[in-house]
C-alpha cells in the first residue's frame, strides 16, 4: 500500500511530544572504499526478443547492498491507440545506476520502467519522471492506475472492483504527450543501494532527493535526452520530494518545464494530521469535512452547487474557525455557539461532539456516519465498521489494494518479460525508519524549496492536482501552503470529485488528463 507522506496520528502520537528523539538521521551514502565507475552505456544489451532474466537477489532491508551492479533492461514493442491514433512504444524496464558526487563511484542501482513513443525526436519529445511516496512505497499506484499505456479497472468509489482483475489501455494515458518514466524509490520494487551504501542511506528526505536527483541525470544522459522538455510527476509524499527535487536538479543545471504535485502537503509543520492539534489548527481539514458532508447527504441543507459550498466553507475555516481556534490553541476556550452550529450544519455531526472535539482530526472524522468507516484516501468509500475492509483504517485503500499488487507483479514478469532472482517489493513499512528533518525542522517545510527553484527558473510551471475527498492530504491545506508562494501566473491548482489517488476515478481521471494536456502544451 501508499502510506503517503501524511501518516496516520495514531502511528505519530508521540511525534508530538519529541519530534527529535524519535525522527532518526539516516545518513547520505557515499564514502568507503571504491568501486568501479558506472558505464555511460547500458552494459549488457537485451537478448533479442527482449526478455531479461535478472538473476540478481535484490533486497528492501536496511542493511541491503549490493555488491555492484549493472545497466540491464527488457524491451517490449507494442502499441496504443488514443483518439483514433495509434502509438507505437517501446516499454523498457531495468536498472540504471546512479553515482555519488563527492565520490564518482557507484551509489544506486534505480529500477524504473519506460514508456517512450517510437520515431519522435528526442530533442523535442517531453520526458516525465512519475513516483508514488510513502516513504516505501513503489511506483505501482500511478505506473497501472494514472496515465501509463495500461490501467486497472478499479469502479471507485464502489467497493467492487471487477474480479478477475482488468488490465486495459488507458484510453486517457498521458502517452500522446510525453515519454513516461516510472521510478521506484530505493528499498522499493528493485531498487537498491550500491556498496558501501546500504538502502536506509537513502531514506531520508534529503538523501531520497538527492537521488532521485542523481537518477533523473543519469536517464538524462543515458537517453540522450539532454534537450528533452523535462517533467516530474510526484504523487502524495512524492510531491513533497518533487519540491526538493526541483530545487536539486535546477541547482545542478538540469532546468525543468514543469512539475505535477498530486495530493500533496508540502508543510507538515501546518497539518493537525501530523501536528499535535493543541498547537497546530485543523483549519485545512474544515472544507474536505465539508466536501463529504455533502457527499454523505449529513450536510443540513446539501448544496445545490458543490463549488459555491466549498468556497462558503474555506471562508468559514479562514475566518470564524480561525478566529475561534487561536483561543482554543491557547487555553483551550471553548468556540462559539455560531461556529459549531456551522460545523453541525457542515458535517452533520452535532454541535456538542464539535465543542468536544474542536481540533477534530482525519481519523476521528472517519466515523463521521454511524456504523461505518470512511475511507481516508477516498471518504466516498464507506465499509461497515469492524468488517474486512475496515480492518486496515482505510476501506478505500483495501478494496483497491490487492488488485494492484498482484498485477503489478504479473504484468512486470509476464508483459513486460522482467523477472528478478527476488519479489518486487510494491510496499515497505519504513516510515518509523525515515528521517524527516529538512532545513532545520524536524519534519519538513518544502515550501521554501519549491520557492527555490521557481526562482532559479523563473519559466518553471506548477500544476496541484487535489482531490475534494481526500482525508489524507486535504486540498485546502494544500491551498493554504501553495499561498505562500504569492500570486504566480506559472502555478495552476485543480480540483476534483475524486479522492487522493484522484485517477482512480474515471470520470476525475477524464478530466486531469484534458487538464494536464493543456499543461504540457503551457510548458513547453
Amino acid at each position: 500500500m501508499e502510506l503517503d507522506c501524511l501518516p496516520r496520528r495514531a502511528a505519530w502520537a508521540p511525534l508530538a511530544a519529541t519530534l527529535a528523539a524519535l525522527l532518526v538521521a539516516c545518513g547520505g551514502g557515499g564514502g568507503g572504499s571504491p568501486a568501479p565507475a558506472p558505464p555511460t552505456t547500458p552494459s549488457t544489451p537485451p537478448v533479442a526478443d527482449g526478455t531479461l532474466a535478472d538473476g540478481v537477489v535484490y533486497s528492501s532491508a536496511a542493511t541491503g547492498s549490493l555488491a555492484s551492479a549493472q545497466e540491464r533492461a527488457a524491451t517490449l514493442k507494442a502499441q496504443l491507440t488514443l483518439n483514433g491514433v495509434g502509438i507505437n512504444y517501446t516499454a523498457t524496464t531495468g536498472h540504471l545506476t546512479t553515482v555519488d558526487a563527492r565520490t564518482g563511484q557507484p551509489a544506486a542501482s534505480f529500477f524504473y520502467i519506460a514508456y517512450t513513443a517510437d520515431n519522435q525526436s528526442a530533442a523535442t519529445r517531453p520526458v516525465t519522471f512519475m513516483y508514488n511516496g510513502g516513504p516505501g512505497s513503489s511506483t505501482l499506484w500511478l505506473h497501472l492506475g494514472s496515465f501509463g499505456p495500461r490501467r486497472i479497472v478499479t469502479n471507485q468509489p464502489t467497493l467492487f472492483v471487477p474480479n478477475p482483475v482488468q488490465l486495459v489501455d488507458n484510453a486517457e494515458s498521458l502517452l500522446d504527450t510525453t515519454d513516461l518514466v516510472f521510478v521506484d524509490a530505493i528499498g522499493t520494487g528493485f531498487s537498491q543501494a550500491i556498496a558501501p551504501n546500504k538502502n536506509q542511506d537513502f531514506w531520508s528526505v534529503d538523501a531520497d532527493a538527492a537521488s532521485f536527483r542523481d537518477f533523473v541525470q543519469r536517464y538524462v544522459a543515458a537517453n540522450n535526452r539532454q534537450t528533452s522538455p523535462k517533467f516530474l510527476f510526484g504523487e502524495s509524499y512524492g510531491a513533497q520530494r518533487t519540491a526538493v527535487l526541483a530545487n536539486l536538479l535546477e541547482s545542478a543545471g538540469t532546468k525543468l518545464n514543469g512539475i505535477v504535485l498530486l495530493s500533496s502537503i508540502l508543510d507538515y509543520n501546518a497539518n493537525c494530521g501530523v501536528f499535535d492539534p493543541n498547537q497546530v489548527s485543523c483549519e485545512g481539514y474544515v472544507p474536505t469535512y465539508a466536501a463529504i458532508g455533502a457527499y454523505h447527504h449529513t450536510a443540513n441543507p446539501l448544496p445545490t452547487d458543490l463549488n459555491s459550498y466549498l468556497q462558503q466553507a474555506r471562508d468559514f475555516a479562514s475566518g470564524a474557525y480561525r478566529t475561534a481556534m487561536t483561543p482554543w490553541i491557547a487555553s483551550r476556550t471553548q468556540p462559539p455557539a455560531a461556529v459549531t452550529s456551522q460545523l453541525n450544519a457542515f458535517t452533520g455531526i452535532s454541535a456538542l461532539v464539535w465543542q468536544q472535539n474542536f481540533d477534530m482530526q482525519p481519523n476521528t472524522f472517519q466515523t463521521v456516519v454511524p456504523g461505518q468507516l470512511t475511507g481516508r484516501y477516498d471518504a466516498r468509500v464507506l465499509a461497515p465498521a469492524g468488517s474486512a475492509l475496515a480492518a486496515g483504517g482505510d476501506p478505500s485503500l483495501a478494496v483497491v489494494n490487492d488488485a494492484f499488487v498482484n498485477t503489478t507483479i504479473s504484468y512486470i514478469a509476464g508483459t513486460l518479460h522482467y523477472t528478478a532472482g527476488s519479489g518486487y517489493v510494491t510496499f515497505n513499512d519504513i516510515v518509523n525508519r525515515w528521517n524527516f528533518s529538512h532545513e532545520g525542522k524536524n519534519v519538513p517545510d518544502t515550501v521554501p524549496d519549491l520557492a527555490a527553484a521557481l526562482t532559479l527558473n523563473p519559466s518553471l510551471k506548477v500544476m496541484s492536482l487535489n482531490g475534494y475527498y481526500d482525508l489524507a492530504t486535504p486540498f485546502y491545506q494544500t491551498e493554504r501552503d501553495l499561498a505562500r508562494l504569492g500570486t504566480n501566473s506559472n502555478i495552476t491548482v485543480r480540483f476534483y470529485q475524486s479522492g487522493h489517488m484522484a485517477y482512480l476515478d474515471d470520470t476525475a481521471r477524464r478530466a486531469i488528463k484534458s487538464d494536464l494536456a493543456a499543461f504540457y502544451a503551457s510548458a513547453r
